[in-house]
């Protein structure tokens, strides 16, 4: 495999996907520039407020991305990269980037409502009221991960007296980058709200706004890299950030979310930048030429650590297997489609579209390069993790790695060790890479809370009314519909399961968020068929993607029903015991019956009712 050309030969598809197929897209479904949009027609100050569309690209870009662009395809390379790469270009070009387009486009059309509203005129209202439940639940989840995933970058770990040398070293240095992390983290914050004050309604030319945001970052990453004071336990920072995403999901959008989101795109652009240089430049020397990754491993992976022979690495101390963390196991299909997700196709980003991009949305000629460019960027990340993973194989394969992000880190600093010169530059890189991957999941964090808001919100409100009609007419509705009722029941949910233990329904979380994006297609596919619209492209990503999902959740229903009946010594040893099977299987079930009843519902109005519908368009 040789690196550099696997990342040009990325590169011309997805432009080519992109110009191609996706202005097809927007012929076909009748993207009208001229047309208002709601951040202008409803615009309000705090949801609805339109944005200039680099300002836009960089929240909706920060927001989907967290860390599955990076983990998913790392997991999977288990598999070989062949497998890896053809799904991310073909799924991102064919799959997620007409997802997020249609779910954003779909939102346009509905007055910037979310994906439940297109549901509820589409199919019915008992669709609806199940799609919020599910996403509420899954963007629940995801606050309790990336809140725990943001806290542990920030935690400072305390040394003890019973650490060997070696261990305190290590901690010492653990403690330090995440301190740094922690410091230039909350620096954008801070900054973000006084850039956001100074920028608010003046026109400010394009290029300046851009220099001078290139200037602030770098300033803010000198300072916090070289001040770093803060100094917290794990569950003191779960507290800060549980509040912090409290003030951050209710506060109006420009105040926050678009100048910290458009402030931090610049550091993950930046880190773009910097690993296209580290793998063009490590090719070039020769280093990445011909990496170690196998094409194909074959069609069932398992991620015990082996060595070069392809021998099982044993623990000595216990005798058992040592288990490659940054690995995915299982058989290809439907593990690999699962697994990549953010790089491919995910969920989630159906909710951003149509929950937060929409509403700043400044113009429909937007759309397309925000939302199908957006996914498309996912992919080259995703393609870069791919050449990081393949560098440091060796490693990977022997367990050597924590964490998929520790394997992205790690490839790339050691990349951009090869070039002349930049020999010393391995730590430095390593921490700003690690920093930018913070970044990606705390702006995923405050989103997704803003998020799991519009969709507890919207639970409780009626087909043919908004929230704020709903509001009115008093009773359950005024409480539960009010913004600062849903946020806290979403933070004080997200952030307790985050510091108990989410991690025992975790394992779910690959399929719920599949299943999220079978029904966002199922959703559009119905609303442009209903208003006399092509919407043949939806057909083999809809009908796949519930494939894989319900094949997924299948094979865990069987799975821990196996457990459940199986030995008592081998159930209390799974994550939870008795107690955290069981409550994987029952979700797992709920899971299918969902997936079923909103599917029968669709294909029913897809293709077997006559009579046309008036819909929104």
């Amino acid at each position: 495999m040789n690196a550099m050309l696997i990342l040009v030969v990325a590169l011309v598809v997805l432009v080519a996907g992109y110009v191609f197929y996706g202005g097809w897209l927007a012929k076909q479904w009748g993207v009208d520039p001229k047309r208002v949009t709601p951040a202008h027609e409803l615009e309000d100050g705090v949801d609805f407020v339109p944005a200039k569309p680099y300002v836009l690209l960089g929240h909706h870009f920060s927001s989907i991305a967290g860390a599955g662009p990076i983990n998913g395809p790392i997991q999977a390379a288990v598999f070989g990269w062949v497998p890896v790469l053809l799904w991310v270009l073909i799924g991102g070009i064919f799959f997620g980037a007409v997802h997020d387009f249609g779910a954003l486009f779909a939102s346009l059309r509905h007055k910037g409502h979310t994906v439940a509203t297109v549901i509820a005129e589409n199919i019915d209202s008992s669709s609806k009221k199940l799609f919020c439940t599910f996403a509420f639940l899954t963007l629940v989840l995801v606050v309790a991960a990336f809140a725990s995933i943001v806290a542990n970058t920030f935690v400072v770990v305390p040394i003890t007296d019973a650490m060997d040398e070696a261990t305190r070293k290590a901690t010492e240095a653990s403690n330090l980058a995440n301190m740094r992390t922690a410091m230039i983290s909350l620096l954008f914050i801070v900054v973000a709200v006084i850039y956001g004050l100074v920028t608010r309604g003046r026109e400010i030319p394009a290029a300046a706004n851009i220099i001078s945001a290139i200037v602030i970052i770098v300033a803010i990453v000198a300072v916090g890299y070289n001040f770093p004071v803060i100094a917290l336990d794990y569950t003191t920072w779960m507290i800060i950030l549980g509040l912090y995403i409290l003030v951050a999901s209710v506060t109006p959008v420009w105040i926050l979310l678009q100048p910290r989101d458009y402030l931090s795109s610049y550091l993950l652009y930046g880190m773009l930048i910097l690993a296209v240089v580290a793998i063009v430049g490590a090719s070039l020397m020769g280093a990445a030429s011909n990496l170690q990754i196998p094409a194909f491993t074959g069609f069932v992976a398992s991620n015990a650590a082996v060595d070069a022979a392809g021998n099982v690495i044993i623990n000595p101390d216990t005798g058992l297997a040592v288990v490659n963390k940054a690995a995915a196991s299982g058989a290809l299909f439907p593990v690999l489609f699962i697994t990549i997700a953010c790089g491919a196709i995910s969920g989630f980003h159906s909710l951003v579209s149509s929950g937060t991009t929409s509403k700043q949305m400044d113009t429909e000629a937007h759309a397309r390069p925000i939302a199908y460019g957006g996914m498309l960027l996912e992919c080259v990340l995703a393609v870069i993790s791919l050449c990081a993973v393949g560098f440091v194989w060796a490693t990977y394969q022997a367990g050597g790695y924590a964490s998929p992000t520790a394997v992205f880190a790690g490839g790339l600093s050691q990349m951009l060790a090869c070039i002349p010169g930049l020999q010393d530059a391995e730590s430095l890189a390593y921490s700003l890479l690690i920093l930018a991957v913070s970044a990606f999941c705390l702006t995923s964090l405050d989103t997704a809370t803003r998020l799991g808001r519009y969709m507890f919100q919207e639970l409780f409100t009626a087909s043919d009314e908004t929230v704020e009609e709903a509001r009115e007419k008093g009773g359950f509705k005024a409480v539960f519909c009010n913004p600062y009722v849903a946020t806290i029941i979403t933070v004080v949910l997200g952030v307790g399961l985050g510091m108990t233990g989410y991690t025992i329904i975790w394992p779910l979380f690959g399929a719920a968020n599949q299943l999220l994006a079978a029904l966002a297609l199922l959703a559009v596919c119905t609303w442009l068929g209903n208003a006399g619209r092509n919407n043949k492209m939806f057909y083999i990503p809809m009908v796949f993607m519930m494939v894989v999902t319900l094949i997924s959740l299948v094979q865990t229903i069987m799975a821990k029903a196996a457990l459940l009946g199986g030995s008592a010594t081998v159930l209390a040893a799974q994550a939870g015991g008795y107690a955290g099977v069981l409550a994987q299987l029952l979700i797992a079930v709920l899971l299918v019956v969902l997936a079923l009843v909103v599917a029968v519902k669709a294909v029913r109005v897809i293709f077997f009712k006559k009579e046309k519908k008036e819909v929104s368009f």
